[in-house]
């Protein structure tokens, strides 16, 4: 054998696990799922656009210097007073609408995922030390979900961002805005993943393969996350994918309501708001076209959890 074929053997495993998961029935699923196929494009146009605004808008809404009084309210480019380059018009302090959307919606996925991620990562603890150790552990933790779970949502939001809000100077808050409604949000859906990891933890803990662990005395936390948490991944991933809509969502609301992102850094929810209020004197296209991409990331990202729902199900398959 030579040393060339000798250098090039490892670079087979290397894309072993790729093309295997290529050729998987996952990936056969979503090319033959149009619905999933065209929300998962729509996400990423957006994701990308989102990521990439300050190179494709034409101004940064965030910077006071660059909105002018005398360009408020114009609307549209297709209509007879539209303006180059305000592609969906401006607002009342002639921020351009496009610009807004393109900023607005990186913030609202970056509180979303943000979210997401901080729940899940509390859900897991929570389930596993609930699920494995039992006992009052379990009671206690569990106890402190329902009593998470039996006030409303929206109103523990509110209560955690304003009391973070009353904890830092006035100067901070705007800064800390994205962390404080990041853990308002994660606070309230953590309890769903730690009843899912919980359940499936249960479930396995009672297995060969961790009753064999056991017997060679390996230490619970290595137990937890090396032969427990890789099975009970799967409910919580398409949870997590579920739940991403309503966390953009939820940041939406707060924002909407006024204890979201300010006016000078206006998320998707906090344009729709400032919209609202100049709807019926004319201005439509201040409150349309944010709520529109609103309701199009939720539906793509509902529509991906769905297919991703269905997909992962054994007894669909």
């Amino acid at each position: 054998m030579s040393v060339e074929q000798t250098v090039k053997m490892p670079a087979a495993p290397r894309f072993a696990r790729l093309r295997t998961f290529l050729d998987g029935d996952l990936v056969y699923g979503f090319l033959r799922t149009p619905s999933a196929v065209i929300s998962a494009i729509v996400l990423l146009v957006i994701a990308l656009t989102a990521i990439a605004a300050p190179l494709l808008s034409p101004q940064d809404p965030y910077d006071l210097t660059q909105l002018y009084l005398d360009k408020a309210e114009l609307p549209p480019i297709w209509t007879a007073e539209g303006q180059a380059p305000y592609l969906l018009g401006t607002d009342v302090q002639g921020r351009d609408i496009f610009s807004a959307i393109l900023y607005g919606s990186r913030i609202s996925l970056m509180i979303g995922f943000a979210s997401v991620i901080v729940s899940v990562m509390i859900g897991i603890v929570v389930g596993l030390t609930s699920g494995y150790v039992g006992g009052r552990i379990d009671n206690l933790l569990m106890r402190i979900g329902d009593l998470v779970l039996s006030i409303p949502t929206l109103l523990v939001a509110i209560l955690v961002s304003a009391i973070f809000r009353e904890l830092l100077p006035v100067s901070m808050r705007d800064a800390f805005t994205p962390v404080i409604l990041t853990t308002s949000i994660a606070i309230t859906s953590w309890v769903q993943y730690a009843r899912i990891v919980r359940a499936s933890t249960m479930v396995e803990a009672r297995k060969e393969y961790v009753l064999a662990a056991r017997i060679l005395r390996l230490p619970p936390l290595r137990i937890m996350l090396t032969h427990i948490l890789p099975n009970v991944m799967t409910a919580v991933l398409v949870t997590a994918t579920l739940n991403l809509g309503l966390a953009i969502l939820a940041e939406a609301t707060l924002s909407f309501l006024g204890v979201g992102m300010p006016v000078t850094q206006p998320s998707l929810g906090t344009l729709i708001r400032i919209g609202n209020q100049y709807f019926f004197s004319g201005s439509w296209w201040v409150v349309l076209f944010p709520a529109l991409q609103l309701s199009l990331i939720i539906l793509a990202v509902n529509l991906l959890g769905d297919w991703l729902r269905d997909a992962l199900n054994p007894k669909l398959r």
